[in-house]
């Protein structure tokens, strides 16, 4: 505690005044988004970059406070002489609720005074592209990861970040929010297979019965009048942990978006049900995403939805434009424009023809949306067979076949051999198993 107190005053974190007032409290710090991790990655593994981690000691510390803030002195650190005044807040502190936001500002600062612009798809992406010089930078609060074409570049800015923040060089990339980063002769293995092991251990379903799929086929609704569950809690908490793997485990979105829609009231069946996602990932503990290198790039979107398969078009038409716009930033030329796939022919002729019919009306800002875009080029629907689809996986329960198929067609791959020699003893319960999906399946 002493040695904390010794550092807050050593940044000249307060004045010691009279009582003042206290103003609200402001947003948090922004993080940067999935998305963006997956396409930088991309680029960087196609481009054969290196990918520099670096954290910064006590980040909160280096924020400035731009408010009237105070605090009551630290209790055991009381001057003597002033033991009625309290602490007016210069630099931010940890707990206040505007010290990421402080921290975010500061880091901010300094990269645009570094030549680096503010990307306006993503606030947590800096980018520096001057004179053939191409560099990213990606901030999560205090984990900072760097890639581009110039070692130099990034060297010296690694140096002058050093100059100004406490620093510490992690080299390249290999454990990044909890995730472990794996570089492999066929791309980048991202892997959270310790944040699972210990998940199961502590909701004590380490010893459970594997399943195949997160979701039971026997069970398309999961509205119900089962039992309240007493304390919603920890429900709640699961929930919350378990769409922290959504980074690289994508196999479990869609029915995590289901259970999370109960979490205001949720019931047995729920808790039975979000029990078999555990088991699923007990039987997948080590699949992981593997990020692939690729010499031409193309966008290609997939859409699905069982209940309104042309607002379903729309979101993903909105996304797609919204990565277009993050790859212009990022100095990134898309050749061709991306193809939306769907499998509703129905939906894929509405977004070439604007005539309606009456009953259309409520949906008559989407259809101009997308057919705006196919008339500018910008983009292109398709029809695709539902044998194809590959959104089925991220939008229904499926079979364990089928399911499997489709998780190796979006990136999710098996990796004990990968991760060879990082697997701890605790993991070594059970063999993956690929039984049929059955009710009995949620019911330990």
């Amino acid at each position: 505690m002493s040695e904390e107190f010794d550092a807050l005053v050593w940044q000249g974190t307060w004045d010691l005044v009279q009582m003042g007032l206290q103003i609200k409290e402001r947003q948090k710090c922004p993080v940067i988004k999935p998305t963006t991790i997956h396409i930088v990655f991309t680029i960087a593994i196609s481009q054969a970059s290196s990918i520099q981690q670096l954290y910064v000691n006590n980040a909160f510390l280096h924020g400035n406070v731009e408010e009237d803030l105070y605090m009551a002195q630290p209790t055991g650190f009381i001057d003597h002489n002033l033991p009625h005044h309290v602490c007016k807040l210069k630099k931010a502190i940890y707990g206040l609720k505007q010290a990421p936001q402080a921290w975010y500002t500061e880091l901010k600062h300094f990269f645009l005074g570094c030549g680096l612009v503010n990307s306006r798809s993503d606030c947590s992406l800096f980018i520096y592209n001057n004179a053939g010089i191409v560099v990213y930078v990606l901030v999560y609060v205090d984990d900072i990861l760097i890639t581009g074409n110039s070692a130099t570049f990034i060297s010296n800015l690694i140096h002058r970040l050093g100059q100004k923040f406490s620093l510490k060089d992690l080299g390249d990339l290999s454990l990044f929010l909890g995730i472990e980063a794996i570089k492999t002769s066929t791309g980048l293995f991202l892997s959270q297979h310790r944040y699972i092991n210990d998940l199961l251990q502590k909701h004590k379903m380490d010893g459970a019965k594997p399943v195949a799929t997160p979701m039971s086929t026997s069970r398309l609704s999961l509205q119900t009048s089962s039992p309240r569950l007493p304390n919603g809690t920890a429900y709640r908490q699961l929930v919350g942990s378990l769409q922290y793997l959504s980074l690289t485990r994508l196999d479990i979105s869609f029915a995590i978006n289901k259970l999370s829609q109960y979490m205001h009231c949720p019931t047995e069946m729920h808790w039975q049900a979000i029990k078999r996602i555990l088991r699923y990932l007990k039987n997948t503990m080590f699949h992981g995403l593997l990020i692939r290198p690729t010499s031409t790039l193309a966008l290609h979107a997939f859409s699905d939805s069982n209940w309104a398969e042309y607002r379903a078009l729309t979101a993903a038409s909105s996304e797609l434009v919204w990565v277009l716009h993050l790859l212009t930033e990022l100095g990134i030329h898309v050749d061709a424009p991306p193809v939306l796939y769907c499998d509703n022919v129905g939906a894929t002729y509405l977004s070439s023809n604007l005539v309606m019919h009456s009953r259309m009306k409520h949906i008559a800002i989407d259809l101009h949306f997308i057919c705006d875009l196919v008339d500018k080029k910008i983009l292109r629907v398709s029809h695709i067979a539902s044998a194809d689809q590959l959104a089925d996986g991220l939008t229904k329960p499926l079979s364990s076949s089928r399911f499997a198929l489709l998780c190796s067609k979006i990136g999710i791959v098996d990796g004990p051999t990968i991760l060879r020699g990082r697997i701890m003893e605790t993991h070594h319960a059970t063999p993956p198993i690929m039984a049929q999906s059955t009710t009995r399946d949620i019911k330990s």
